[in-house]
């Protein structure tokens, strides 16, 4: 029986919902019977929250005393902070120089300049990366119905603590589908509701409607069809399974352009949210 691979975490405090809930599902995955969970590390413990010894034995995963250790005894290594993408290049910059696949929670990082800076380090030292949204990998868009249909206008709704934490689900369900060729940006509204449409090189249009409280939907346009509906079934467990695809063969399901793509988006529509 081949040995089953190491996942390690590093994250910048550990007692936060993602890696609270990833060894779970993990554990649950269609190929949990080729990873297990090994050791995780934290640069600090949040106020009021469980420290990294605690965790771990709660978890079952080992602490580490440094990045160094998680990178060295993983075969495979998820740069977490999920709130924090302006820590992810400081707390991935080990990993990305080991050559072993290494996924970054989203949002990927806070700028395009960062995200390139990023891949360009995994691509320097040959370290396969991916990066991506749970939304991507909803039911409703793996079916593959939304593109095969050639939308020409795509709309999401959603909602979450910020925009800028969770406008990366919208922007990751658009671009998935409508490519990454925006030639301008609108914008109306303010942090508690918001509008954002995007128009596309070849005419085509994209929007998202945001405030705290709305669900994540799909509504799309073909030239002669639409469909509405939910864009949330089984997230997670998609989720999980294709980042355990990439660790076992090191090819990213995310395309890098898109990923590119999706951290400008990000970076421009916040902006203009915050009137920089």
């Amino acid at each position: 029986m081949l040995a089953k691979k190491k996942i390690g975490f590093i994250d910048l405090f550990i007692d936060e919902w993602h890696a609270n809930n990833y060894p779970k599902w993990f554990r649950e995955a269609k190929r949990s019977n080729e990873f297990e969970l090994g050791y995780a590390w934290e640069e600090s413990t949040m106020e009021g929250r469980r420290n990294l010894q605690q965790w771990c034995a709660e978890m079952g995963m080992t602490p580490a005393c440094s990045m160094e250790e998680v990178v060295e005894k993983s075969d495979c290594i998820c740069v977490l902070a999920p709130a924090n993408p302006e820590v992810h290049e400081r707390l991935a910059a080990l990993a990305l120089k080991s050559g072993k696949p290494v996924y970054i929670d989203k949002p990927f990082a806070e700028s395009l300049a960062t995200a390139e800076r990023i891949f360009e380090t995994a691509e320097k030292y040959n370290t396969p990366l991916m990066s991506s949204s749970a939304l991507r990998f909803s039911d409703e868009l793996l079916s593959g119905k939304v593109q095969n249909m050639k939308p020409i206008m795509f709309t999401t709704t959603g909602g979450g603590r910020s925009f800028d934490e969770y406008g990366i689900h919208q922007l990751e369900m658009i671009v998935s589908v409508m490519g990454t060729d925006v030639k301008n940006i609108t914008f109306t509204g303010n942090e508690k509701r918001l509008s954002f449409s995007y128009e596309f090189a070849n005419g085509n249009m994209a929007q998202i409607a945001y405030s705290p409280f709305m669900p994540f939907t799909i509504t799309a346009a073909s030239e002669s069809e639409s469909v509405c509906f939910s864009a949330a079934s089984h997230i997670f467990e998609n989720l999980i399974d294709a980042m355990l695809d990439f660790f076992a063969d090191g090819k990213s399901r995310v395309p890098k352009a898109e990923t590119l793509c999706i951290s400008a988006l990000l970076e421009k529509s916040t902006a203009l949210l915050h009137g920089k």
